[in-house]
């Protein structure tokens, strides 16, 4: 069973930074795409950032500029640095991955920004 397995999360002031990362506790096969996603509370899960196995990226008109997604074939790892973090970034993220014929997600990991 693959466990994707998310790190970096924590408690930032508004203005700084935080670097997520999701690694893949086992190999998997064609990949397609990685992505990180996030939700607030009492809101859905909504799509921050993916990159697809060719290199192509796309953002959330909300985090563009700030965030930028990256990731490796070592270990199937996803990175998202986020940069001047706003109070409205306060979410529960969670990477995904997808598969030939399933999706994978983490966790989860808390990021809370204050103000």
């Amino acid at each position: 069973q693959v466990q994707l397995v998310e790190s970096g999360g924590g408690l930032v002031q508004a203005g700084g930074s935080l670097r997520l990362s999701c690694e893949a506790s086992r190999s998997i096969v064609n990949i397609n795409a990685r992505g990180w996603y996030r939700q607030a509370p009492g809101k859905q899960r909504e799509l921050v950032a993916r990159i697809t196995s060719g290199g192509s990226t796309n953002y959330a008109d909300s985090v563009k500029g700030r965030f930028t997604i990256s990731a490796t074939n070592a270990k199937n790892t996803v990175y998202l640095q986020m940069n001047s973090l706003k109070p409205e970034d306060t979410a529960v993220y969670y990477c995904n991955q997808e598969g030939l014929y399933r999706d994978y997600w983490g966790q989860g990991t808390q990021v809370t920004v204050s103000s």
